[in-house]
């Protein structure tokens, strides 16, 4: 049984969960307010929209790229590094684009903005992995991941409601202000592990089986990494976490423009599309609760189930969605289902397979091959967008569907793989 945490074990337990929540809920701040001004920007420069996907495709490839530099940079340096730095780079990249004029501006400083965003994720996992013990993991995880979730709720409403009111840059000016005063709490509660502040470990790595081995050093060489990124674990999870974020990343990207072009106004259309992580924050919440309480840890089982519920929202917008506010329901349900495997196979599941000390590594990995998904997203989406928008916008929910069904198929290899580990562990313990 693991022993009761202290007084100043639980302060500083504390402190990381809501400065890592708060930090990464920054990182949306300044990374979304682009997605909901995409008509906008397109109407105020004369843009057509596709090469208006073509500004958030290069944000995309530059954050698909720094998941692989940063989840070892993460490994190396540790998460607060990768954390204070990134977040502050994207601060300064988001004061340009409120001050931009031009598409090769825009272009070139989401280039930047994607590098440095991609910090955001593993090194939040890897700033809170050697905070949690694993069978606390789920519970604590299924809320403390909803902070992007709750973090896009704000660049909706607040951004929404600066776009309507003051215009776009507003809209960036605002959130970027935010997430400024964001930085300076996660500088002053933002530790790596309970031992950076003089407390005993709250871990012990020595009684937790994982499936992905891999070095515990607090360090690892480059060659050391490379053992973590081939393994056929960790890869199979990036390909099917793919499917996820390719289906979110789209939602995020094109929603709010599906449901203006479909009758409601910029800023209604901002806040309908919030439907969907309204219930997708709360399919976060219940399924790190399920996790720990009904599944014991089979996070695998968990995201399958969710996964047929994904593909049951999706039969309802195509054939359900009679107009633009049913829609916005149909993806409600959609975002229940999908949001519980999005912060599982990123989050816990991440931690479970290779140890809190390599939870920076194999988030940065899985969601570095899974970042593939919305620069395909984009770019395929904005070509299906050229001719007949409604066309289009059925193509989309189409092509979303199929995404959903082979997510299901790959779970089901991720649950097969699994079962190979455990059965080994079980053959070396005997």
């Amino acid at each position: 049984m693991d022993r009761p945490l202290t007084s100043e074990q639980r302060l500083w337990r504390w402190r990381i969960l809501i400065s890592t929540y708060l930090g990464y809920g920054g990182y949306y701040l300044t990374r979304k307010v682009f997605t909901i001004c995409k008509t906008t920007l397109a109407d105020s420069f004369d843009w057509p929209l596709n090469e208006v996907a073509h500004i958030w495709t290069a944000f995309l490839v530059a954050y698909m790229l720094g998941q692989f530099v940063n989840s070892f940079l993460g490994r190396k340096y540790g998460p607060r590094a990768i954390l204070l730095g990134g977040l502050g780079l994207s601060i300064a990249c988001n004061v340009v684009f409120g001050f931009a004029n031009s598409y090769a501006t825009f272009i070139c400083f989401m280039f930047i903005n994607g590098l440095v965003q991609a910090t955001g994720w593993p090194g939040s996992v890897g700033g809170i992995s050697r905070w949690l013990r694993g069978t606390e993991r789920g519970f604590f995880m299924g809320i403390w991941s909803t902070s992007y979730v709750v973090a896009n709720l704000v660049v909706k409403y607040l951004g929404g409601f600066l776009l309507g009111a003051w215009g776009w840059r507003y809209a960036f000016f605002g959130c970027t202000m935010l997430t400024f005063a964001i930085w300076w709490l996660l500088y002053f509660w933002q530790r790596n592990k309970p031992e950076d502040v003089g407390l005993d470990p709250i871990v012990d790595e020595s009684k937790e089986a994982h499936a992905v081995k891999a070095s515990q050093a607090d360090q690892v060489t480059f060659r050391e990494y490379l053992v973590i990124a081939a393994n056929p674990l960790v890869l199979i999870m990036g390909t099917s976490y793919f499917c996820i974020k390719f289906l979110r990343y789209a939602l995020d990207s094109w929603l709010p423009a599906f449901l203006n072009i479909q009758g409601l106004d910029v800023a209604s259309a901002s806040y309908y599309s919030g439907r969907f992580d309204i219930a997708g924050l709360a399919g976060a919440i219940v399924a790190g609760f399920l996790l720990d309480r009904l599944f014991r840890g089979n996070w695998a089982v968990l995201c399958f189930i969710m996964g047929i519920g994904m593909i049951a929202g999706y039969l309802a917008v195509i054939y359900a969605g009679t107009s633009p506010t049913m829609i916005a329901w149909c993806f409600g349900l959609v975002g229940f289902m999908m949001l519980g495997p999005d912060t599982l196979l990123c989050g816990a599941a991440s931690v479970e397979v290779a140890g809190g000390v390599n939870g920076v590594a194999v988030a940065g990995l899985v969601n570095g091959v899974a970042s593939i998904g919305p620069v395909v997203q984009e770019e395929v989406i904005g070509w299906l967008m050229r001719g007949d928008v409604q066309q289009g916008i059925r193509n989309t929910n189409a092509l979303a569907l199929s995404m959903s069904i082979l997510f299901v198929l790959l779970m089901l290899v991720v649950i097969w793989r699994l079962h190979i580990a455990r059965g080994q562990a079980r053959q070396r313990e005997t």
